[in-house]
């Protein structure tokens, strides 16, 4: 592997810690209603921190059934607090998660892209409002509940390093965060799997030990995704085509769909599934192929714009090799970066990739060791368009 500078050694020094708060230290934990957050304050108020939970609210609209999440979810809250004896309070960013966070997330679905929005709302609102509003308290810390970890350097270097469960690390959502945001928080259980996180809240009498982990868009939660997205993106009819411009179907909206995917098409027939391979935002139209394989499926390189680094310095010198996710829960892929200008990062990969969407984020390690990431604005030609065979994937 080519070196990085030594900024951004991937290599954990020995002599780097946890961050660790002065004794009485106040931190503000932020407790969203779940078992997560709950035993991040649990182990914060065993250490001997002065420990405040606090609520955010940036969602208040019920959801498809009527039912209200935000106010079940900070009863759970107030009922973990009492039961831990620390005070808590609730934080309103309705306004702000709708300006800075759902608003780009519905720019990016018009113009085509598959934005994530959990990154967005980290960077913005959690990481940001949030964290003011705590320091605002005289908090000297913000907590959450996240599983990734942060070590700092004796010359007080901040690393952003991943979670010890491989399952639940969410290192991936969190590579916007810089080191002078990382030194103000702190992750009290990024060195638990999920397991032990559930047998320490049910070894305690919290109320959350056993309640479902929460999904789908952050903190609007689960939603018929595509009910969803069309009382805010009207739709537009138009035509799914074959790659050899055949009209096979229709679709209620280009917007509503996204390169991979399978359900939802409505196409059936003999042969292989049908897949989303394609999409021209302009025009309208969706394209689709059989096979989950098809060589249109894979491209082996990308660009990202929106550059985010840890260490806020890019990596130097260039090229270099290091790991890449393009998704969550991905393994970790070997890749090289090739080069970086005009604000625009290009990635290639060992392996060829399948369903590159352009608005997901890509985000880069080296080890255990988050570097940082971007957008992905592009991709290079897929196997289908360069008439080559898909090779053997490992």
């Amino acid at each position: 592997m080519t070196s990085l500078s030594l900024k951004l050694s991937g290599k954990i020094p020995d002599s780097a810690g946890p961050v660790a708060p002065s004794a009485g230290a106040t931190v503000v934990v932020g407790m969203s209603g779940g078992v997560d957050s709950s035993v991040a304050a649990l182990l914060l108020k065993r250490e001997g921190y002065r420990v405040l939970g606090m609520f955010m609210k940036n969602w208040d609209e019920p959801d498809e059934n009527g039912v209200c999440q935000s106010a079940q979810d900070y009863e759970d809250v107030a009922r973990v607090c009492e039961k831990l004896d620390i005070p808590y309070y609730s934080v309103e960013f309705v306004k702000e998660y709708w300006d800075q966070v759902f608003t780009r997330f519905l720019e990016e679905y018009r113009a085509g892209y598959t934005p994530n929005p959990d990154i967005l709302c980290n960077r913005e609102i959690k990481f940001n409002a949030f964290l003011e509003k705590a320091l605002s308290l005289g908090a000297e810390y913000l907590a959450t509940g996240h599983y990734c970890q942060n070590f700092v350097t004796p010359d007080g270097q901040q690393l952003l390093v991943k979670g010890l469960d491989p399952g639940k690390d969410q290192s991936y959502f969190l590579y916007t965060l810089r080191d002078e945001i990382l030194k103000r928080v702190l992750f009290p259980i990024g060195h638990l799997e999920k397991s032990q996180v559930r047998e320490l809240a049910r070894e305690a009498g919290l109320p959350t030990h056993s309640k479902k982990d929460s999904t789908g868009i952050c903190f609007i939660g689960e939603r018929s995704f595509r009910p969803f997205l069309a009382k805010y993106i009207a739709g537009k009819p138009g035509e799914m085509r074959t790659l050899e411009g055949k009209v096979v179907g229709k679709h209620s909206g280009s917007a509503y769909y996204t390169l991979g995917q399978r359900k939802g098409l409505g196409l059936g027939g003999e042969g292989e599934a049908w897949f989303v391979v394609g999409k021209d935002a302009e025009r309208n139209i969706l394209y689709v192929a059989r096979g989950e394989r098809h060589p249109a499926l894979y491209a082996d390189w990308l660009t990202a714009a929106e550059l985010s680094w840890v260490s806020q310095a890019a990596p130097s010198p260039l090229p270099f090799e290091c790991k890449a996710k393009i998704r969550y829960r991905q393994a970790d892929q070997d890749c090289v970066i090739r080069s970086l200008s005009d604000g625009r990062l290009r990635v290639e990969f060992r392996q060829p990739q399948r369903a590159i969407a352009p608005g997901q984020s890509i985000v880069l390690y080296d080890g255990n060791r988050c570097l940082g990431g971007g957008v992905i604005r592009g991709t290079g030609p897929s196997y289908h368009e360069q008439g080559r065979p898909l090779p053997e994937l490992t």
